[in-house]
């Protein structure tokens, strides 16, 4: 089969890229839109925002959006999909973000997972300004979710109610699989190509990597390319990741691949900005492959006019 990258190294493929590239240096005003495809926002313990029992965040201090903005500005990024921390099952200060600036936020809602009755709302869901479909997540006690049954009834609902969904999983691909099959009007986002620091430390990564690559095959499942600052071994620009993020964008193409930073899960490692520049100069991507990858993909795959 010929796939993309043999495809490029023909002569007709050559030149297709040759011409991409210089059309984008025949416009030096073009401009990307530039969309972070997953940040968490979070207010202080509060009434209207009460913390879990127990829950610590990711950053000593509050990620407001009022912080967020001016560090977007600073960094290129026009948008950004706020997924709302661990620390509840509360959407309100996301959406406040999404209502009060819809052109820079929008969301993808947690929802009660263990609870059944969640389902209730999703044929609604979207009905909330600025939310755009749901995040679920299956890390530490909860991982045990997508083999116990507990998630069960979630995704024939979110199919039904034609709910794009994220999915946070760690070396946990391949459970993904059935659901996929199952469920073909639902579609699946990957996040963070299923890997983490942990999976580099022990050794793993090229195994989760090729794992989150077999899910290609399912035209309903696409992936972020997120969170590579804390995947990474090394230092920016982690290079390390060049060559597991090379196989994933091989395998999912440009339209099923988005750009992200989850920037509080490893705030010093990296400016936002070099997180931008780290994306904008891998070598193998094109600049139509930058424009979809680091903005286009997300929004029209969310459908965030």
């Amino acid at each position: 089969m010929l796939t993309r990258r043999k495809f490029i190294k023909t002569t007709l493929g050559a030149g297709v890229a040759l011409a991409t590239g210089a059309c984008a240096m025949m416009d030096p005003a073009r401009k990307r839109t530039i969309v972070d495809a997953q940040v968490h926002l979070w207010k202080a313990n509060a009434p209207d925002y009460p913390w879990n029992p127990g829950v610590k965040p990711q950053l000593p201090e509050p990620f407001t959006f009022e912080r967020a903005l001016p560090l977007m500005d600073e960094a290129g990024v026009d948008r950004v999909v706020a997924v709302p921390p661990g620390l509840n099952d509360v959407n309100t200060y996301a959406l406040e973000a999404a209502r009060r600036y819809p052109k820079r936020f929008a969301v993808m809602g947690r929802i009660p997972l263990q609870d059944p009755k969640s389902a209730a709302l999703l044929p609604r869901w979207k009905d909330q300004p600025g939310m755009l479909g749901v995040r679920v997540t299956f890390i530490g006690k909860d991982a045990a979710w997508l083999d116990d049954g507990t998630a069960n009834w979630f995704w024939p609902a979110a199919e039904k109610a034609g709910l794009t969904v994220m999915v946070l999983t760690f070396g946990m691909s391949p459970k993904l699989a059935p659901i996929a099959e199952r469920h073909p009007g639902l579609h699946l986002i990957i996040d963070h190509m299923g890997v983490n620091g942990i999976i580099a430390k022990e050794g793993r990564m090229a195994q989760a990597i090729g794992e989150a690559v077999a899910l290609a095959k399912f035209p309903n499942v696409s992936i972020k390319t997120s969170n590579i600052a804390n995947s990474s071994l090394e230092p920016y620009p982690f290079r390390d990741m060049t060559e597991p993020l090379r196989r994933v964008f091989d395998a999912y193409g440009p339209q099923r691949c988005y750009w992200g930073t989850d920037m509080t899960q490893s705030f010093a490692r990296a400016t936002w900005r070099q997180r931008v520049t780290h994306f904008e100069e891998l070598p193998f991507l094109s600049e139509s492959d930058k424009d979809w990858v680091m903005g286009r993909a997300i929004l029209e795959r969310l459908k965030w006019a």
